[in-house]
This record gives C-alpha cells, sequence and structure tokens, in this order.
C-alpha cells in the first residue's frame, strides 16, 4: 500500500442488496467492489437524512476503494429502506445487518466510517457486537438530545413535532418514530470504552451541528489506540468531507485494519 491511494478510472457500478436486519427491515443497500477476490470491505455510514445515492456519498466510496470494496445503505426509515428512523438507537442492528452480510460473502477484514448519527452509530455498533477491524467517527455527537447549536434545535424541532416529522417525509424522504425513546440508549461516550478496535475521530473546528468539545469527549472516552483530527475550517458530516481528507482517512485505514496482504 502506497501513498497514491487516488483511482482514477471510474467508479464502478453499484450492486443493489435488499438486507434484512434481525427485527426486521429491509434496508436499501449497495455494494461498490473494486477488484475481484478482494477480503476487505468498508461500510459507509450516512449521516440523519443521508442516502448512499448522494454525490458526496459516492466521493467517499470512490477514496475508499483502493483499500477495500465499499457498501453504502440507508438507514432505516431513509428513502427506500423500510421502518421508521429512530435517529441513532435502532440503527445498531442496521449496521450490523451490513457487517453480517459482508461476512457471508467472505469479507474477513471491514472496517466502519460513520457521519454525524451515522458516527454515533458506528461507535455503539463497535461497542456492542464487535467484528469491525477499525471505526472512524466524523462529525459525530458526544451526547444525546443535544440542542447547544441553531441546526441542533432545527434537528430536534423537525423530528419531535408533527410538523417537523411531515416536512422530513415529504421533503428528504425520511420517516422518523414519533415517540420517545424508553429507555434512553447508552450515549457514544458511555459505549466508546468498551471498544476492541482502533478508533479515528475526526471533526471540523467549524462545525456548525456539533463543536469540538463532542470529538474531544469521545476520544477521552475511548481505549487505545485512537487519533484525534481536529480538522481547520472543516463543516459538518459527509459534505465537509474533500478528496483529500478521504484519502487521509484511507491511509489510516489501512494502515489499522487487520487484513489478508491479497485482500487489501
Amino acid at each position: 500500500m502506497t501513498d497514491a491511494l487516488y483511482r482514477s478510472d471510474p467508479l464502478p457500478a453499484p450492486r443493489r442488496r435488499r438486507l434484512t436486519t434481525s427485527d426486521g427491515v429491509l434496508l436499501d443497500s449497495a455494494l461498490i467492489r473494486g477488484g475481484a477476490d478482494r477480503t476487505t470491505a468498508v461500510v459507509l455510514a450516512n449521516g440523519f437524512t443521508g442516502t448512499w445515492r448522494s454525490p458526496g456519498t459516492r466521493m467517499i466510496a470512490e477514496r475508499l476503494l483502493p483499500i477495500g470494496d465499499v457498501m453504502t445503505f440507508d438507514f432505516r426509515g431513509h428513502h427506500e429502506s423500510s421502518g421508521l428512523c429512530t435517529v441513532g438507537n435502532l440503527e445498531v442492528h442496521d449496521l450490523e445487518a451490513v457487517c453480517a452480510h459482508l461476512r457471508g460473502l467472505g469479507y474477513t477484514a471491514i472496517a466502519s466510517i460513520g457521519f454525524s448519527m451515522g458516527a454515533a452509530v458506528a461507535v455503539r455498533h463497535a461497542a456492542m457486537f464487535g467484528g469491525v477491524g477499525a471505526v472512524v467517527a466524523v462529525s459525530g455527537p458526544s451526547m444525546w438530545y443535544y440542542r447547544g447549536s441553531r441546526r441542533m434545535r432545527l434537528l430536534h424541532f423537525g423530528v419531535e413535532r408533527p410538523a417537523g416529522r411531515w416536512f422530513l417525509r415529504v421533503a428528504r424522504r425520511v420517516r422518523v418514530i414519533d415517540s420517545q425513546w424508553d429507555p434512553v440508549p447508552p450515549d457514544p461516550t458511555q459505549t466508546a470504552p468498551d471498544l476492541a478496535a482502533p478508533l479515528l475521530v475526526v471533526h471540523g473546528d467549524a462545525d456548525t451541528y456539533f463543536p469540538v468539545e463532542h470529538a474531544e469527549r469521545l476520544y477521552a472516552a475511548a481505549p487505545e489506540p485512537k487519533e484525534l483530527w481536529i480538522e481547520p475550517g472543516m463543516g459538518h458530516a459527509e459534505r465537509a468531507m474533500t478528496p483529500e481528507r478521504v484519502e487521509r482517512v484511507a491511509r489510516w485505514l489501512s494502515r489499522s485494519m487487520t487484513a489478508d496482504e491479497g485482500g487489501a
């Protein structure tokens, strides 16, 4: 593996898959293969309202292909996946369904990279289920119910009020539960100490959803090995990921994952 990770050839067409979670939700997913007989895969977990079809997610997948095949998916309640979005709670079962599917296909080294809500899910999933060789949390929260920024107050309005849920359903194709969590799941910092995989925390100092303190708390709660990148001028989640940032993450993954040399 060299520092020259960028592929100049066209992104292969994604192979659509319908996966079923342990609680019966159907997920719309897409596997992008970068070569034959690979044993390494990276799973992309989008942020709230995100989709594997978005240009940002496709760019990220393209820049990760040199280190492994990439599987992207839509969380429950998003676009063509069934069920209702629980905003980071039951979504751990979605990520586990994707990882289990990849293991069934013969992938022996799997990493997860999550953005915003997906970052919280990736951390909680790795701590609860294991089975991943590395975790990247980009622009993730350290706690639930954070309302310290204007954008998070708007997001809470969207998921807690009927008018907000109607807007999300009609304008963003996202269907959200209309009830409170009961019980409230452990937040990312409460589960981070149970991680058994290397963790990379990436956060922008221009994030308008979560200030950098969230990244610092998550990093402090996790065991070694871990790294924290506070990115100057970076905003929030997938849209803030430049090709250069993704390539740096890819290099970190290539160093951190335990994989067959021939599969990477």
